[in-house]
């Protein structure tokens, strides 16, 4: 197969800049790498903190990182970002500011798409903060109908007509990251491919997200979902576990999180990562470098210890493998993730790796 047919997007985490809203709940000053930087080890050998390398610990504000990541990544092979979307419901939307100089600049000169990060804000999402264990709301996802979805059409309707947005079969691609939480999502696609089409564009390509169980796939492209990406995470856990030990094990967590780790060798998740579901040609799988939680989560994350770039290149040429035989516009891959630091979830140079993953992304491609 000629690897340089093959689209690898990334998924790239805007929170790298403060936002009122974390100010306020999280303290003055708080981005992704407050966590990052005051991580520990939670076992002997845990490779945390992470600390990076050629892009330090950056601000998405400045246009000089945006261009650096951009140059980063398109020597590495990779086509595009998909940004995280944030849009709660009735026009409220957080972490919006470096996409939209992106997209106001026109630099930098990299393609991009959107995923629409449908899910609410809570405390819960970290351990270590100034309100304890309490599970508070931060912002509330919300659907308030038929014209919020009209409004938030119109709101990205300038990133799908720009130049630099990525398609599929001419489509734009809309990631949505819960696609089965949205009150009758058939009819709000539908809506927004109309909406598309009165406004110049082929359509939308959406694309969901799985998770869970290996049957959500199905429930998801059930939908009307255009494609999906198999979210495999869970599949790859139980099977090492068993499906039942690892049910129990949750269960137990959540009300004792200090008692036991969930952890698992990332040499064992890539061997049971994939499914047939990643076969199907309306299927984009995904590559995973890296996972650890626990700067976010402390005890309660899901942490997948040993990796290395040589086995995200066994990884990434399985990936490979499985999309040789798929149409060429449909030869895609994402990439999960760029930079999500606090999910030990990253491919952006690192002390103690370096450039060594994105270096393998390449030679896989080449």
């Amino acid at each position: 197969m000629n690897n340089k047919k093959v689209r690898v997007i990334a998924f790239y985490l805007p929170q790298f800049h403060p936002i009122k809203e974390n100010d306020e709940y999280w303290g003055k000053g708080f981005t992704e790498w407050t966590n990052v930087g005051k991580a520990k080890p939670l076992f002997r050998g845990h490779y945390q903190p992470r600390v990076p390398a050629d892009l330090g610990y950056y601000d998405l504000r400045l246009p000089e990182t945006r261009e650096a990541q951009a140059q980063m990544a398109k020597e590495a092979g990779i086509e595009g970002f998909m940004y995280w979307h944030y849009y709660f419901g009735n026009s409220k939307r957080v972490l919006d500011k470096p996409f939209k100089e992106v997209l106001e600049s026109g630099n930098p000169d990299f393609p991009f798409c959107l995923g629409w990060a449908n899910h609410s804000w809570t405390t819960r999402t970290w351990t270590k903060d100034r309100r304890g264990h309490r599970n508070e709301m931060i912002i509330e996802q919300l659907y308030p109908g038929e014209q919020d979805h009209i409004d938030h059409f119109y709101s990205i309707l300038p990133a799908l007509k720009d130049e630099r947005y990525i398609k599929i079969n001419e489509e734009p691609i809309f990631v949505i990251y819960s696609p089965l939480t949205i009150p009758d999502v058939s009819s709000f696609m539908l809506l927004w491919k109309r909406l598309a089409v009165e406004n110049g564009l082929k359509g939308i390509h959406f694309i969901g997200l799985t998770s869970g169980w290996i049957e959500n796939n199905q429930k998801v492209l059930d939908a009307g979902y255009d494609a999906i990406i198999p979210g495999n995470m869970w599949n790859a856990e139980s099977k090492i576990k068993g499906k039942w030990r690892k049910l129990i094990e949750s269960v137990i967590r959540k009300r004792f999180p200090e008692m036991m780790l969930d952890k698992y060798r990332y040499k064992d998740i890539i061997k049971h990562f994939y499914t047939e579901y990643d076969k199907l040609e309306n299927a984009y799988p995904a590559i995973l470098p890296q996972w650890d939680r626990s700067p976010r989560s402390g005890r309660k994350a899901i942490i997948y210890t040993g990796s290395t770039p040589e086995l995200f290149e066994k990884h990434v040429k399985e990936a490979l493998e499985i999309i040789r035989d798929k149409p060429d516009d449909k030869k895609v891959l994402f990439l999960r993730s760029w930079n999500e630091w606090a999910e030990g979830n990253y491919v952006e140079p690192d002390l103690k790796f370096g450039k060594a993953y994105l270096d393998v992304l390449k030679k896989c491609l080449d």
